[in-house]
């Protein structure tokens, strides 16, 4: 597996809060890859140091081989759209093009053209005067008219409306085919990843809980629900995600590449928003645990 991003304990602190912390994950290349995690969860931190806007307090981490922003050759090779998809309010469709030619030595001038005359985009309109899903389209296009190798892309449809996330995904995934390029996408949105991701990383409270391909993810994951059972009673080879209780019930969220064959337990398989959230529910509990500790 070639890695096109290669992280190691990397870590990012503000002050005394860490907005990553002991991050170590290698994303294989030619993936479609959803980061997935509530809002403050560190996920622009993340694309931030992958595209060398923020240097790490820790760790490392090298994106297509070298370290992040090493060089104008390897920036070259890296496509970004950052939150809120952001442009020039003052100038023209046609002068940002020109000034992704100017500043982009891989820039596809022809690409570029192809595309906002097919989003129906009126060259000499201010970007101000665009609609959001406009903006968002442009930003696109002078990310990808570059060519990347690697395409970041930082929340850049949360405030659209949900036929332009739509519009955009599609275009997105039309990019991914016609290029070939790793696509990193960021989004607290489960149901936008879905549709076009198919490797997942979930980070919440600054760190990552699981990584990997979405097909083994959702085929590894079961929802086991049946007579109260402590989870020292199941099998060795059941990671427990989370667990509820009554006192005559028990319902755990496991992973696990065996069948499971206890006729006792109701079982059901994961989808893919219930797999982030039992991940999201399993950080909230192990960030309670010291706060009852120390109350006690």
């Amino acid at each position: 597996m070639t890695a096109v991003i290669e992280a190691a304990g990397l870590g990012k602190r503000y002050g005394q809060n860490w907005a990553l912390s002991e991050c170590s994950l290698a994303i294989p290349s030619g993936k479609v890859v959803g980061l997935v995690g509530p809002n403050g969860a560190g996920k622009t931190t993340f694309l931030h140091l992958a595209v060398g806007l923020l240097q790490p307090t820790s760790g490392s981490m090298r994106v297509l081989g070298a370290r992040p922003g090493a060089s104008p050759a390897q920036l070259a090779r890296i496509g970004f759209v950052a939150q809120d998809a952001p442009v020039y309010a003052g100038m023209s469709v046609r002068d940002h093009l020109r000034l992704g030619a100017w500043m982009n030595p891989t820039w596809d001038t022809e690409l570029a053209a192809d595309r906002v005359a097919g989003l129906g985009l009126d060259p000499n309109q201010k970007a101000g005067r665009l609609s959001g899903g406009q903006r968002a389209q442009l930003a696109l296009t002078l990310a990808v008219a570059k060519r990347p190798e690697l395409l970041v892309l930082d929340e850049p449809i949360a405030s659209l409306d949900p036929l332009a996330r739509r519009e955009f995904l599609q275009d997105l995934m039309q990019v991914v085919v016609e290029q070939a390029a790793t696509v990193i996408f960021s989004s607290h949105l489960v149901s936008d990843l879905e549709r076009v991701c198919d490797y997942l990383i979930v980070l919440v409270g600054s760190r990552v809980r699981v990584a990997g391909d979405i097909e083994d993810l959702v085929a590894t994951h079961y929802r086991l629900t049946g007579p109260r059972r402590d989870r020292g009673r199941l099998p060795g080879d059941q990671q427990v995600i989370v667990e509820d209780h009554t006192d005559r019930q028990s319902t755990f969220v496991v992973r696990t590449s065996a069948q499971v064959l206890d006729p006792s337990w109701t079982v059901e398989r994961m989808g893919l928003e219930d797999l982030v959230l039992a991940y999201m529910a399993r950080a909230a509990a192990d960030a309670r645990r010291p706060k009852l500790a120390e109350a006690r």
